[in-house]
């Protein structure tokens, strides 16, 4: 990351990167190839471009893929599809896409993937795991749905009402929270690409339980999240009217990233962790934040939390631990692929409380997905992601 851009990441009492985490991320990235950034025609070519599909396209996660990849300087969208869109040039589904020059939408049963080396995969939950099935063995795969983020098929059955239907696929896929797992995405064929909630819960999390500093047990978890995140589909309970100007509770007890969520933390722990979830739906289009509440391992300080996280994150882009007592704003990451957390004392003796935000749609999602593609193809992993806050 240049200064510059630390500094614009940093507009509200600053984070705490210093100039030898800069050093230390474009250390990391010495040796690698950077190739200028250019918005890229159809046509264009390169020995270094990776022809891409997007399947699902006229979703909101599929817009955010594409969004993203206009200016990636190796990815080059050849195929998308949307069944319902068929035919459709894209800009007469998302208007705000029209100066791109990307192929028509087509049915997904017509797309030939010869000549596609990857694909991103924004299928709704229960169609995905057939689709994927089918596909040619070459193609890297990276899968927004949740169809393979429970290597528990029977969980997923609960969870999601329905059986898995490509449990050899489950045993190939990787999870995909890219600072956790970077290794294992590394050599890849398909990841399962983490939920919004269970991305902005298992980053400040994960890194404190395995160093014993929090108890797993009575960990309480108050989410929020804006109204994208429940996808593009007409819904009555999401029309304007039924959601401006209020903040509901939903799927108490019985939010299907519940399951995700614990399966993290437990892998952390090494042992069965179960929490209290509950989501709640703000009227705000972007942009999500968990506030978690935890209780400190015997004689451990708030501090202790503090420097464990710097630690953990110190040498992370997109991970970013704010100053003492700075508190993460949703606005502070709107259409970016930064996650920003901190931690402060709580006013019960031995209590913590960790606050996350992230953008639901891009480290919740569409930019989680190219941060792994990245990762997959050996490519600089900020390619693509290099936006900073929309602000105001």
């Amino acid at each position: 990351m240049s200064a510059t851009a630390f500094s614009s990441i940093c507009f509200d009492r600053g984070c705490s990167w210093k100039v030898e985490k800069i050093s230390k991320l474009r250390k990391r990235n010495e040796g690698k190839q950077f190739v200028t950034c250019s918005m890229k025609s159809g046509n264009n070519t390169s020995q270094n471009t990776v022809r891409i599909g997007v399947l699902g396209a006229s979703g909101y996660t599929g817009a955010e893929v594409l969004r993203l990849l206009a200016n990636h300087p190796q990815f080059r969208v050849t195929l998308m599809t949307a069944d319902r869109k068929a035919g459709q040039p894209i800009a007469s589904v998302f208007p705000h896409l029209i100066t791109q020059d990307l192929p028509d939408l087509i049915a997904v049963k017509d797309a030939n993937f010869s000549d596609v080396e990857a694909v991103f995969c924004c299928l709704p939950h229960g169609t995905t795991q057939e689709i994927i099935k089918g596909l040619p063995q070459h193609l890297k795969i990276v899968d927004l749905s949740a169809d393979f983020r429970l290597r528990d098929i029977s969980e997923y059955a609960e969870w999601y009402g329905q059986p898995h239907s490509a449990p050899d696929l489950q045993k190939e896929a990787v999870y995909g929270l890219t600072e956790i797992a970077r290794e294992e995405i590394k050599t890849a064929r398909l990841v399962a690409n983490p939920g919004c909630y269970p991305t902005s819960i298992q980053l400040p999390l994960v890194p404190l339980i395995k160093a014993n500093l929090i108890e797993p047990r009575n960990v309480i978890i108050d989410a929020k999240s804006g109204v994208s995140g429940a996808g593009r589909s007409a819904k009555e309970n999401l029309l304007y009217t039924e959601v401006a100007e209020g903040i509901n509770s939903y799927g108490i007890t019985r939010h299907r990233h519940v399951p995700e969520i614990e399966q993290g933390l437990s892998d952390a722990a090494r042992s069965k962790v179960t929490v209290s979830f509950t989501p709640h739906l703000i009227p705000m289009i972007r942009g999500m934040q968990s506030t978690i509440y935890v209780e400190m391992a015997s004689g451990v300080r708030i501090e202790d939390l503090y420097e464990q996280l710097k630690q953990s994150y110190e040498n992370e882009e997109f991970v970013v631990l704010l100053e003492n007592g700075a508190i993460p704003r949703t606005h502070s990451i709107r259409g970016t692929n930064y996650c920003l957390i901190n931690v402060f004392p709580d006013r019960i003796t031995g209590r913590a409380i960790i606050v996350s935000v992230i953008d639901n749609l891009v480290k919740g999602a569409s930019g989680q997905a190219v941060q792994n593609l990245n990762v997959m193809m050996g490519f600089p992993e900020n390619s693509g992601l290099n936006y900073q806050p929309l602000f105001p």
